[in-house]
Parts: C-alpha cells; sequence; structure tokens
C-alpha cells in the first residue's frame, strides 16, 4: 500500500504528533478570528437587557448567547438606519467601480506584460512607486480636482477615482507575463487584434486573479468611509459604512441595534466570499499554464 508524504497510508493523513499540534494551532487560530463575529451575532440578537445581564466572551457560556433570539432587532436597525438607502449605493458604486477596474487594469496589464514600447519599464517603475504614496496624502489634491469637476455629492465622485489601481494592474501584469507568447503571436498571425487577443485568449486564461481582483475591489468600495465624507454632503450616495458610522452614533446605548447594524453592513461581503470561493479555486487550477 503506498504511502504519503506526510506518512499515511492509503491516502489518508497519519496523526503524528506534529501535526496535532499543527491542527490545534489552526483551531485556534480559526476560533480567534471567528470569535468577534460570533459575539456580533449573539449580541445582535439579544435584548437591551441581555446585552448587560447576559454577557460573556465564552462561545462555550450560555451566557453567550440570546435567551430568545429578537430578529425584530434586524428589521429595527434596517428601518431606522436607513440601510435600504445605504444598501442601494453601495451596491451601485461596488459595481460600477469593479467594472472600470477590471477594464483599466486588465488593458495596462496587458500592454506591460506583452507589449513593446519605449520607456516601458521607466513607466512600469513609476507606476509602481505610487504605492508607496499613502492614501491620505492624496485625500485633499483628489478633493480639489473632484470639486472642480462639479461632481461633490455625486455617483462620479465615488467611483471614477478608484477605477484605477496600480496594485491590481501590477498583480494582472505579472500573471499575463506567464502567458506564453506562442499564444499571442499565433493570434496575431490569425488576423486578430490586441484587443480582441486580451478579450479571447488572455481574460479567459486569467479568470483567478480577475476574480480576486474584483473580490478585493468590492471589499475596498463597501467597507469606504473617510472620501465618502469628504465628497458627499447628503445621504443621496452615501455607501453603508457610513450609514453604519450614523447609525452606531443614533443608536446610543442599544448595543443590540448597533450590532444587528454591524451584521446588516457585514453580511454581503460575507456571502460573497462563499460564494465566490469555489469560483475562484477552480479558475486557479482551470488557469494553470505550461511553457
Amino acid at each position: 500500500m503506498a504511502t504519503d508524504a506526510l506518512g499515511g497510508a492509503g491516502g489518508r493523513t497519519r496523526l503524528t504528533p506534529a501535526v496535532v499540534v499543527l491542527l490545534l494551532f489552526l483551531i485556534l487560530g480559526a476560533l480567534v478570528a471567528v470569535l468577534p463575529l460570533l459575539y456580533m451575532a449573539a449580541t445582535s440578537l439579544k435584548t437591551i437587557a441581555e446585552t448587560i445581564t447576559r454577557s460573556s466572551a465564552i462561545p462555550f457560556d450560555l451566557q453567550f448567547w440570546p435567551e430568545r433570539p429578537q430578529w425584530s432587532n434586524y428589521r429595527e436597525a434596517w428601518e431606522e438606519a436607513m440601510f435600504s438607502l445605504y444598501f442601494k449605493n453601495s451596491v451601485i458604486i461596488s459595481a460600477v467601480t469593479v467594472a472600470g477596474v477590471i477594464t483599466t487594469s486588465s488593458l495596462a496589464a496587458y500592454a506591460f506584460a506583452k507589449l513593446r514600447f519605449a520607456g516601458k519599464g521607466f513607466l512600469f517603475t513609476l507606476l509602481l512607486s505610487t504605492l508607496m504614496v499613502p492614501e491620505t496624502v492624496l485625500l485633499i489634491p483628489n478633493f480639489i480636482m473632484v470639486s472642480r469637476l462639479g461632481w461633490v455629492d455625486r455617483l462620479a465622485a465615488l467611483t471614477v477615482p478608484f477605477m484605477a489601481s496600480a496594485f491590481f494592474i501590477f498583480l494582472l501584469r505579472q500573471f499575463f507575463a506567464q502567458i506564453p507568447n506562442e499564444l499571442i503571436e499565433s493570434s496575431t498571425i490569425d488576423g486578430c487584434t490586441h484587443p480582441r487577443i486580451l478579450l479571447s485568449v488572455v481574460v479567459p486564461l486569467s479568470k483567478g486573479p480577475l476574480f480576486t481582483v474584483a473580490f478585493l475591489d468590492v471589499i475596498g468600495s463597501w467597507n469606504a468611509l473617510q472620501w465618502p465624507l469628504v465628497v458627499t454632503n447628503t445621504p443621496t450616495w452615501r455607501p453603508i459604512a457610513v450609514g453604519l458610522t450614523t447609525f452606531i452614533t443614533e443608536a446610543g446605548p442599544q448595543t443590540q441595534l448597533r450590532m444587528a447594524g454591524a451584521m446588516i453592513s457585514v453580511a454581503p461581503i460575507i456571502l460573497l466570499y462563499f460564494l465566490a470561493q469555489r469560483q475562484f479555486t477552480e479558475a486557479i487550477s482551470r488557469s494553470g499554464l505550461k511553457g
């Protein structure tokens, strides 16, 4: 019977002391990561009295959980915080920003990876150097530009400045560079233009990185707080992070409503991750290339 690299037989891993210690560390790390989310979910289902009388930081303690789940907390938080407006705004902002980032990053990454032009190395180095500039430094210049364009309190102010990312260009460029040049050359011989090659050859082979870029950009757009507060004066286009911050201030001592609002805010990202996790792994495994 064959023995695998970890000492198991028949495809099974033998529970050696080292493996047991590793599993314990992984379980401990998972608990530390999940504990704040569990606490937030449990508190969001308590009454205002239970947030004081039934308080515990240990999930195995019955005091950690509500005696009777108060699902009405979510309805009350949704209505009082106007989450319907903020939720819609965040969805629109995220969708528009992701579409712009995928377009600009794919085009720029393809140019840096597969095209030859004067100054390519210098421009790529200059692009990467922008990653060292703190976002806070660019806050005032970006606001002045947005103000002069008349975009204050408009969708364009929340999307256009984020439709290009040096990090995403670098990420896609590194992957595009691994695609064999023979594929590009054969497509060129067949009469394909570079935009056609990008759409028909490069993009289908790069679903994994593109999914990663889209997911990371959605998280960034969904959690945006500082910039929306700067460029908006009314709730018309404010995203859900701003709405949650306002609601937490207004809810005061009603911890259960504050936690319910936080769960409403974070639930779409968690759901999106679980829905896209399999697509990430499958896309990456299908895009394996050989030179």
